[in-house]
C-alpha cells in the first residue's frame, strides 16, 4: 500500500467522523432530556405518595410515558446510526489498504445511516412537540 493511498483513506473518513461527532452531541441532549423526564415523574409520584401534591392526571402520565418512549426509540435509532457509519469508515480504510472497490457496500450502509438519522430527528422533533404541549397546558 502506498502512502498517498492512505492519506486519501484518512481524508475521506474526515467527513463521517465529524457526523459521528455530531451524533453524540444530539445523544447527550437526548440523553439529558430523557433524565429530566425521569426526575419530574419521579419527583411527583414522589410528593403524591408522601400526600405533599396531586398525583399526574392520565393525560399528563400518558404523554411523559410518550415523551420517554420517543427518547428511548430516538437514542436506539442513533446508535444503530454510529455503527452504521463507523462500518463505513471500516469499509473504507478496507478498500483502500486491500486496492478493491467496495462501494457497493459503501453506499448502502451509509444511506441506511442517514435513514435512521431521519427517523432518529424525526423521534426527536416528536418528542419536543409533546414537551410544547404539556408546557403549553401547564402555563
Amino acid at each position: 500500500m502506498q502512502p498517498e493511498s492512505l492519506s486519501k483513506a484518512i481524508q475521506l473518513s474526515v467527513a463521517p467522523v465529524f457526523l459521528l461527532a455530531g451524533i453524540g452531541a444530539l445523544m447527550n441532549v437526548l440523553s439529558g432530556r430523557l433524565a429530566r423526564i425521569v426526575d419530574t415523574t419521579k419527583q411527583v409520584r414522589l410528593q403524591h405518595e408522601k400526600g405533599e401534591a396531586e398525583g399526574m392526571d392520565a393525560r399528563t402520565r400518558r404523554i411523559y410515558r410518550q415523551r420517554m418512549q420517543l427518547t428511548i426509540r430516538a437514542i436506539g435509532l442513533l446508535t444503530a446510526t454510529t455503527l452504521l457509519i463507523s462500518a463505513v469508515v471500516a469499509t473504507m480504510f478496507l478498500s483502500v489498504v486491500f486496492q478493491l472497490n467496495l462501494t457497493a457496500v459503501v453506499v448502502p450502509l451509509f444511506i441506511g445511516a442517514m435513514i435512521l438519522l431521519m427517523l432518529a430527528s424525526l423521534c426527536f422533533l416528536r418528542e419536543v412537540q409533546l414537551s410544547a404541549m404539556l408546557l403549553q397546558t401547564l402555563i
